[in-house]
This record gives structure tokens, sequence and C-alpha cells, in this order.
């Protein structure tokens, strides 16, 4: 919610009249009438106090500071005088007044008033012409502000169609611009899990870079800080250039976007991507060398440029490791078919697998007619959406990523427009051709470090010998996370930065949100080492990696594998006119469409030439320090010192300089111990795997046999694919308490009856075969299996005689699942299959549901109230839908003797949505 109340707060234990005597505020972004009306309102109680944050441009860097004081001292007695809002204005910005930055004003006046014992008795809001977008809005807000008119962007916005530039009337801009700020700023609430806007005020959950620890004490005191850096001298300077700017005549854009000459650094910027398509189309050395001298004659732009190389006794080049060897230690980044066109994903598939090297198939599935060719992507990723997950998509794979985040876009999922959903991405994705497909921010089967070791055994269980990797984001803290993620059993974590993007992330998500890939790299080698977990893991980094320079920085600050993005989409032709997300791409590596598919003109051995300029360059820097191979600098972040030791971030580098020893390098695949009853199934289903004989096999089971049929399922896949075996092949029956992740991936032609009880996860990523649930019933509907049932699911059947969890076939794409009621949440974001659910749902049902089908028997009209907004509309069904209704409640029956099946069918099927 974007409510939020403006006045003052009384006592938090205390229940008196005034406590309700506040402004209530649908949306924080205000208007500039509404702002008229809360600051004229002419009530007593709500009496506001207007302080201009500008001061004398003549009196230099040292007048800003100063007028802070005043500012600060100003809203501190103005509340003891009885002011309830305070008004920190820059409008009065003129050729003579320059204006405090914003932020700068409304943190350090929220942490005076704090320090003053008065915040809560007064709300804060804004009026500037500083914020433009929701990461503006949302920083002023986070650190102190309750309500903001972005004046000067809606006087834009009103300019715009005034000129003729927008075709609709002000009214209807204005209030288009406000909700796109306000769907922005309930996305970045979202990505950092808070629901209400009064939870986000003040909560200052930014991490500061490049601001020194004075001014971070005075206005974003619990903001973490790694690097610090200008102070509120330069910070002085920077403002009064820009106003002089402003008076000299109308400034330029910036761009700070997108590239434009003679304005705002980007590292990519059209020379650079010329002189690399150059040297991958000629191969030169010399062509490469012309690359690098572009790209590195740049002023400082990320933590990397502020670091150099010590000095050592080199060695000769012949005596460094070959390129071929360091080359396997490159990985593509995770990027989808669907975001990427068919021939494009293909080529960097090919390329690797040429160089013994790991392509990433991203999220989004692979077509089954490149397992096992070149064309294969080493790597699979299983993100939060699921899309694409069969049997025979893991088991095609080497290793097996789970995405926990995206460094360009940390907190949110991926994102594929409705226009690049294809027929042939909408089968591969099983999903509707056409809607646009957003991966929920979390993985709807990990709520905490176990359930993340959960995943990771079930995908072990399920490929043995897979390596299982955990990809996380560059961020304060990530040490911590990544001693989890080793533990959980982890063979490979990747650390991935804030540069990286192939143009679909959100501008605001690319811009504003993730880390340097070097300051987390740093931490999690360090964090590691500190714990002893170092050598149970390969470190990765990802994120902006442009050139052997940046490798070899990588592997001293610990990183062993390096993953690249963009830049062998810029090696294959892409010209970086950012319209990936629109299906445009004019070189045909972004799109869907024919057409410019038809354009593209990339090939594999044009990566595979980047890949081996990258590894020569890598070869040459390890010469110079003295190494003969990667393995020898892992880790040796005392071969790096300052650049510059005038730079005012250069004093915060230290740490994360700091040599870390006792590394040891893991090579290997983390075993795990699977339940003796996993390995008898396959051991007794071996000739049924061969030959397709059928065998029934009975077994008692209990609660810690977790991921019971995921191994046999993983037979099956490796040897027949997504087909399976034929139905009933092979009949499990069990008896007692499965633990979770029954029937996990399971295949076609695998049943398993369980007579009893289930965990959570029943069913999860299921891609056919057909799973029972009969507990005991001792009056009543029993709970009859856990949380997030059917989750991902993409084929085969389900019948739970009994009650499930929360999540209930969230994502199922599928399958066809009966159940005699659910909790929250259910049927949340299905794309396909079929749910009957024969008893109550909980609340906020079919949220976001796109696809497939849900019947609810609801003999008491409660369902209704239950179904979410966002949910499609409800109807009775027709004749069709009853049939089939009735055929799966008959089925239901028939396998589990479920009393309330045959109530309903003896009763009539009247009652269903």
């Amino acid at each position: 919610s974007l409510r939020i109340q403006l006045g003052r707060r009384g006592p938090l234990l205390e229940d008196e009249p005034s406590q309700a005597h506040l402004i209530e505020l649908s949306s924080p972004v205000l208007s500039d009438a509404e702002l008229e009306s809360i600051v004229r309102s002419g009530d007593p109680r709500f009496f506001s106090h207007w302080i201009p944050v500008t001061w004398p441009a003549a009196e230099g860097r040292d007048g800003m500071e100063k007028r802070l004081d005043a500012v600060c001292a100003e809203a501190a007695q103005a509340v003891k005088l009885g002011a309830t809002i305070i008004v920190l204005s820059d409008r009065e910005t003129s050729a003579e007044e320059a204006p405090i930055p914003i932020l700068l004003a409304v943190g350090a006046v929220h942490q005076h008033l704090i320090d003053e014992g008065v915040r809560g008795d007064v709300s804060i809001v804004v009026v500037s012409g500083e914020p433009r977008d929701a990461h503006d809005v949302a920083c002023l807000i986070g650190f102190g502000a309750s309500a903001v008119n972005p004046y000067l962007a809606i006087d834009r916005v009103i300019g715009l169609v005034a000129d003729g530039q927008v075709d609709i009337d002000p009214v209807t801009a204005q209030e288009n611009y406000r909700a796109a700020l306000e769907s922005g700023i309930l996305k970045i609430m979202s990505k950092m899990g808070i629901c209400t806007l009064s939870a986000y005020r003040g909560s200052e959950l930014f991490e500061a870079i490049g601001l020194a620890e004075k001014v971070c004490r005075r206005a974003f005191r619990n903001a973490p800080r790694r690097l610090r850096g200008l102070g509120m001298a330069e910070i002085a300077d920077l403002a009064l250039a820009r106003h002089a700017s402003y008076v000299d005549g109308e400034p330029e854009s910036g761009g700070f976007y997108k590239h434009r000459r003679g304005e705002d650094l980007h590292i990519t910027g059209p020379k650079v991507v010329l002189d690399l398509q150059k040297s991958v189309r000629s191969g030169e050395t010399d062509a490469w060398g012309r690359y690098l001298e572009t790209i590195n004659d740049r002023p400082p732009a990320v933590v990397r440029d502020l670091l150099t190389f010590v000095q050592r006794e080199p060695v000769p080049i012949e005596e460094v490791e070959p390129a071929e060897h360091i080359m396997r230690r490159f990985t593509t980044a995770a990027m989808s078919l669907g975001a990427l066109s068919q021939e494009a994903h293909e080529a960097l598939a090919i390329a690797m697998n040429m160089i013994g090297a790991r392509s990433n198939s991203g999220e989004g599935g692979e077509d089954p007619n490149r397992y096992g060719t070149k064309r294969n992507s080493a790597i699979k990723q299983v993100a939060s959406g699921r899309f694409g997950v069969t049997p025979g998509y893991l088991s095609s794979a080497e290793e097996l990523q789970i995405k926990m985040a995206q460094g360009s876009k940390p907190g949110e999922g991926g994102q594929l427009p409705g226009h690049k959903v294809t027929p042939q991405i909408a089968r591969l994705r099983h999903t509707e051709p056409g809607v646009t497909l957003i991966s929920p921010p979390p993985h709807h089967d990990i709520y905490s470090i176990e359930d993340l070791a959960q995943l990771i055994y079930d995908l072990k269980a399920f490929k043995p010998g897979a390596r299982v990797s955990v990809k996380l984001v560059s961020e304060p803290g990530v040490g911590t996370i990544a001693v989890g993620v080793a533990k959980a059993d982890a063979d490979v974590i990747t650390i991935s930065g804030s540069e990286g993007g192939t143009g679909a992330s959100p501008l605001v998500s690319v811009k504003h949100a993730g880390s340097p890939w070097e300051l987390g790299i740093a931490e999690a080698h360090q964090v590691l080492v500190a714990n002893d977990q170092r050598s149970s893991v390969v470190l990765e980094t990802d994120g902006g990696l442009r050139t052997g320079r940046d490798v070899v920085v990588a592997a001293l600050l610990g990183a062993e594998r390096f993953g690249f993005g963009t830049l062998p989409l810029l090696a294959m032709g892409c010209k970086m006119v950012r319209q990936c997300h629109l299906n445009t791409c004019p070189v045909g590596i972004a799109t869907q469409d024919l057409d410019l598919r038809a354009k593209f003109a990339g090939s594999a051995d044009q990566v595979v030439i980047l890949f081996q300029h990258l590894a020569e360059e890598v070869r040459h820097h390890l010469a110079a320090l003295g190494a003969r191979s990667i393995e020898e600098v892992v880790g040796r972040a005392n071969l790096l010192r300052p650049a510059d030791q005038s730079h005012p971030l250069s004093a915060d580098l230290a740490g994360i300089l700091v040599e870390s020893t006792g590394r040891k390098t893991h090579e290997g695949y983390k075993t795990i111990p699977l339940s003796s009853l996993s390995l008898r199934l396959v051991a007794d289903a071996s000739n049924a795997i061969a030959d397709g004989s059928k065998v029934e096999l009975h077994y008692p089971v209990r609660n810690v046999d977790r991921s019971i049929g995921s191994r046999l399922a993983g037979a099956i896949a490796a040897r027949h694919g997504d087909d399976g075996l034929p139905d009933g092949t092979i009949d499990v029956r069990l008896s007692g308490t499965a633990g979770q992740s029954l029937g996990a991936w399971l295949t076609p032609g695998v049943t398993l009856r369980l007579f009893g009880t289930a965990n959570d996860y029943v069913g999860k990523g299921m891609g056919g075969g057909l799973i029972t649930v009969s507990p005991k019933r001792r009056g009543g509907v029993p709970q009859a299996a856990g949380n997030a049932v059917l989750y991902g699911a993409t084929g085969g059947s389900v019948f739970i005689a009994g009650k499930v969890g929360q999540r209930f076939a969230v994502r199922n794409s599928g399958a066809r699942v009966v159940v005699e009621g659910c909790s929250d949440h259910g049927c949340e974001y299905m794309t396909g299959g079929t749910a009957i659910v024969l008893g109550e749902v909980g609340r906020n049902f079919a949220a976001g549901m796109t696809g497939g089908e849900a019947f609810i028997w609801d003999p008491d009209l409660r369902f209704k109230g239950k179904l979410s907004d966002t949910a499609p509309r409800a109807r009775r069904p027709n004749d069709v839908e009853l049939e089939r209704i009735r055929s799966a409640i008959e089925d239901h029956a028939r396998l589990t003797s479920s009393p309330i099946a045959e109530q309903i069918l003896s009763e009539g099927l009247e009652d269903f949505w």
C-alpha cells in the first residue's frame, strides 16, 4: 500500500484521540494542487513550515554546509513551536541561489530531528525539481520524507502535452506520470520485502557508495558503506557546477541513460563496440590492442579502475599456462532463448563447446533437439519461474544453476515481454503465446537456507555428477550468505555485479540496483576463507567483464571462473541500441521477429576469437605478475594496489586488498548421501528402465526419505528424455510418511502411490507420471501434504485425498491435480494444466494466473471471497468442462478411495466454479 499519513504521531504505547489527527494520502506523489491544499489547510493541527534548501552561490563551497546547518536548526525549532509538517523546497533556486542536493537535505533534517527527540512530531514533505523517476522518490522516502512534489517533472509533462509531443490531455498525462512513479515505488518496496509505505519511510535500505564518512553520519547514518569518497566540499562543488550550467543556458541531457557525445561516460561506447567487432572479425592481435587502448582510455568509472598491479619479477610468457586452459574457466552469463534469438543462443553454445567452456541456457528452457549436440548449453538454469525446467532439460546439463538473484536487477525475477513469446518460446516455456512472462522474485520452495539445501539435494538426486551452482548478487553481507550456500552443498557460487544486464532489465534497476562485483567477490572469498569453506566451492563472478585485465583483477580478488554476457553479444554484432525488450533488435540477436532474425550475421567463430584474445591478454598479465597460471593468483589481492592514492575512494580499498590464505581450489563434485530407498528404487527398476518391462515395487517410507523418485526419474530421463516410459511401467507403492520432494521431476511411466502423508514439494517440477497420496482418515479432511505441491510441474497427474499447504500448484504449467482443500496462494501464476479443489481454498487464490484451468467445489459459496484481485474472472463451468471435472473426480475416487469424491459424484457437480 502507498497510503501514508502526515502529521504528529503520538506516543506509541498510548491511545489518545489526538493520534487520529492525521492527513491520509493515497499516494506519496503530490500534485501541485495537493501540495497547495496541504500547506494552506488553515487547520492548526496541520501547521506547516516551509524551508528553502538553497544557498547563495556566491558563498562558494563552504556556504552549502553552513546553510544545511541552518536548515536543520530551523526545522527542529519549527517543530518545537508546533509545526507538524516540514516542507523542504528547492523552488527558490535562482541565478543567485544554488540548490542543496535534496536527498542530502532530507537525510540531514531527518537525522537531526531524531537527535533532537522530535522526529515523531512531524512529517517531511519534499518540493523539488530533482526527483524524476521512481528511484529518486524512493530514496527520498527511504531517508525520511513522507511525500514528494516533483514539480519540475510535472511541469515537463505538461510541457510535452503543450508542445504536441504527447497526444493526450494534460490531466491524463500527469495521472499517467504519477501512476508510473507509484508502480515503480511499489516494485522497489516489494524487492525489499516491504508492504506498506509507512514501513519503508526512513528505512534507509540503500548502500552508500562513494560518500565520505562525515556525509553518511550526517544524512545517511544507517546505510551500509564500504567505499567512501566525496565529502561536503566536493558535493558542493558538483552542485555549484550544475547550477552554473543552468544559469549559463539550458543544460544538456547528460547522457545518463544513453550515450551522447561529450556527455556522461559510457564504458561500452560506440568506438569501443566498433573496435571490439573489428578485432574479432580480423582475429588480429593488433586490432585487439586497439580495442584495449580505446576501452582503457577513460577516467575511473568502476572500482577496478582505481586499482593497479604491483610490480613483480616477470616470467617468460612461454611458461604461462596456454590459452586453451584459461578459456575453460570462461562461461557465458545466463541469457535465455526468448531474450535472445535462436540463432544467437545456439551460436553462444557452439562457441563455448568448441573451446571447452560452458554456456548458460538462462531461464526459459531449451529445444530438446539441441541436447547431446554441440548446440547444447552445458549450464542449465533453474530460476524462480521454472520456465522450461523439465526432466529432459535437467538431464542434459553438466551444471545446474539456481538463480537466486540477478546482478543488474536484484530482487526482481526474469522478464520476457509478450511480443517475444512466440509459439516456439511458449512451447518451450509451457505457457501461452503473447503473454508477458515475469518470474516471481523468490523461489516458492526457498524461504530459508535449509530450503535452498533441499533444492540442491533434489537436483543432485536427479542428476548425480552434475555440479550445482548458486547465483547471488554482490551486496553487503554476501560473504555470510556464501558461507551458508557452501554449507548447503553447492559446488559453485556466482557473485553477479551490477554492470551486467543485456538490455531487458528496467533502466531504474540497471542504473540504481546492485553493487560492483569487485566488492562482492572480495567479501565472499575472504569470508569463505575465514570460515574454512573456501576449498569447498568454486567462486565465479560476472557483470561487466570486458578485458583480460578485468579477469586477472577478479582472480586476484578471489574468482576462479569468469562469466561474460554483453561482450560475446557485441562480438556477434550487437550495436548497443538498447532495444532488447522491444523485439526490434536490428541485428537479429535479441529478437524473435523472423525478418530481423534473418539479419543475424554473427557466428560462433567470432565468439571463439573473442575468448582467445581475452585468454592471451590474461597470459600476458600473469607473466608480468610472475605467475604461471590463474590458479597461482586466485585470492592474491596483495598483488593489487590503489592506482592513485589521492583519489577519495583509495582509503577504503584496503578492505578488499587483503590476501586470504588457506584457499584450495575445489574442482570436483560434492557427493550427497541419498537415502537407501532412492538407491534401491533405481536398482530394483533397472530392467524396466532399460527395456520397459513392467514392475511393481513395495517399500515402507519415513520422513527422512527425501526426493523419493527423483533418482529414478533422472535415470529414466538420461535414457529416454522427456518422453520417459509407457504409462504404468514402474508402479511404486509406499506406506508411511514421505519426506520432502516426493516425486520431484517425475517422468512419464512412473507411478508413486503413497499410503500415508507427505511433506512439502510433492510433484515439484514433475514432467509426467502419476502420484497418489491416500492418508488414513480419522474424521474430517486430513492434512495430506505440505507446501508448494506441483511447483513448476509441466505434466503428469496427482491425486491427493486430503488438504495441502500454501502455494499449491504455483507455476503449474501442465499437470492435472485433484486435492481436497488448500491454503493460501493456491494456483498462483498458473500457465497450464488443470487443478481441481474439492474443498476450501485459502486467500489470494489464482493470483496472476494466465493459463490452464482451476475448478473449485464450493457448496458454502465462500470461494469468490478468496479469489485474488489479479485472478481471471470466476464463472460456472460449461457442460464440456463438467465432463472433465467428473472424469477427474472418478479417477480420484478410484485411485484414493476418497469419500469426498464419492459424495460429490453422488450429489452432482452444481457447486463448482
